[in-house]
């Protein structure tokens, strides 16, 4: 309700293929051909229905359905471009590998890409006309802190928001409850719908009656830390207290979904493990021609239920100068090949492809005794990539770093209350991406 994002992206979806077939249907006019139009584009259509597909799946990986994509139109051509040379080469690969559709329309398919490349833009511009024009609905925001500033500031110069915040109470600056006066009057004369409260703080209690008897007003109740997660995909620290883990985290999972992750986790463990044995000969070679020491590096980390366990990597630092990344380290780091070894804990069920990303022991201990909550990451197994790793903008590095470190579990915390299969397949899809873009965290 809070933001149209999934709704809106299921529209820009169905759009788009709309847009796929328009232009198929197009070309093949443009084209002309020796039956009728029509019977030629239901030939056609039962091959392209695959492209179509694989499209809108590359489409997704380039964030052509994120909200910031939706809102942003100065990045739309050449993000369209990019993706458009990407579509050309699947829709060649698929018509030269798989013959038995019997065509291989090579002026038709150029025209296709090129008239959906036109078309695709004008629709998005124009769905950020037509998807942003609904009515806002008023609202008033009572809460505190920067939390809360970010979610007024966010929603009000959001375009696609459905709400308008007409009041902001922060708590911070009332000493007494004189805005109650105010905010019923927000309320009776500006047709406010909508209240979002920060429900975990105290000093809201003394007003509750008051805001119970707007139920009977039509007025809808939402929590803070709902339209927070809604809005920037993680969980604000700040608002949590024991019961929101009691009501939202759990050690058991789905046996269903326990067992897509495992049969997940071994077939990518097989395909890391053959690029491994790929590359081994070559970052032997570097590796040795350039400091000549040890191959691989061990290091423990945090596993699940805080158990011990030992990751495997190509050695990226110096084994002479403590703290110094070798030239050929960088470049292992930069392109995550220094990871693949990682395919062996992978099969081995200490480490998962997708989960919060496992931190070393003692960075552990220092983090448990500074930032609550901290330990519950390590209720699922660690993952080789996960959402912090996909949304955080400022990672921590290297060493104690607390403020990143909270956002990073905020993300984390995001992961363990919402983590299904297809969250899992939309973390996996976005880390393809940052690998491509080599923007990993």
């Amino acid at each position: 309700m809070m933001m149209l994002n999934k709704k809106n992206s299921t529209l820009l979806l169905l759009g788009d293929y709309f847009i796929f077939a328009l232009s198929l249907l197009i070309a093949l006019v443009i084209r002309g051909t020796d039956v009728s139009i029509w019977n030629s584009f239901k030939e056609h259509l039962v091959a392209f229905v695959f492209i179509f597909f694989a499209w809108s799946i590359v489409f997704f990986i380039a964030g052509l359905y994120d909200l910031q994509t939706k809102i942003l139109k100065d990045k739309l051509p050449s993000l369209i471009l990019n993706t458009q040379f990407i579509n050309s080469g699947i829709a060649v690969l698929f018509f030269y590998l798989v013959p038995y559709f019997g065509i291989a329309p090579k002026t038709i398919l150029f025209l296709d890409l090129l008239i959906t490349f036109i078309l695709v833009y004008v629709w998005r511009i124009n769905s950020n006309i037509i998807l942003g024009s609904q009515k806002k609905e008023p609202a008033i925001l009572i809460g505190s802190g920067e939390e809360m500033r970010d979610i007024f500031r966010e929603v009000n110069e959001n375009p696609k928001s459905e709400l308008n915040f007409v009041m902001n109470v922060d708590l911070d600056k009332e000493n007494d409850f004189s805005y109650i006066q105010n905010l019923l009057h927000k309320i009776k004369y500006e047709g406010v719908s909508v209240m979002v409260i920060d429900l975990s703080d105290k000093r809201i209690e003394p007003i509750l009656p008051t805001l119970y008897r707007q139920i009977f007003s039509n007025i809808k109740f939402v929590g803070i830390d709902n339209v927070y997660e809604n809005l920037f995909n993680r969980i604000p620290l700040s608002f949590l207290q024991y019961e929101w883990f009691l009501q939202n985290i759990s050690a058991t999972h789905d046996v269903f979904y326990s067992l897509i992750k495992r049969l997940a986790d071994i077939f990518s463990a097989v395909i890391i493990g053959v690029i491994f044995l790929v590359v081994l000969p070559f970052v032997v070679i570097l590796i040795k021609i350039e400091d000549g020491g040890s191959i691989f590096y061990k290091n423990k980390r945090i596993g699940r239920n805080n158990g011990i366990i030992e990751i495997l990597k190509f050695r990226s630092m110096s084994e002479k100068e403590k703290e110094k990344i070798t030239k050929i380290g960088m470049f292992l780091r930069k392109t995550r090949v220094d990871e693949l070894p990682q395919f062996l804990c992978l099969l081995l069920g200490d480490i998962s492809l997708i989960g919060p990303r496992p931190e070393t022991p003692e960075l552990v201990k220092v983090y448990e005794e500074e930032i609550p909550y901290y330990n519950i990451r390590h209720i699922i197994k660690p993952g080789l990539s996960g959402w912090a790793q996909i949304y955080q903008e400022n990672p921590p590095k290297y060493g104690v770093d607390f403020n990143n470190t909270k956002d990073k579990l905020s993300y984390d915390l995001y992961y363990l209350k919402n983590k299904s299969i297809m969250l899992d397949i939309n973390i996996g899809l976005k880390t393809v991406k940052e690998l491509i873009s080599r923007r990993g965290k």
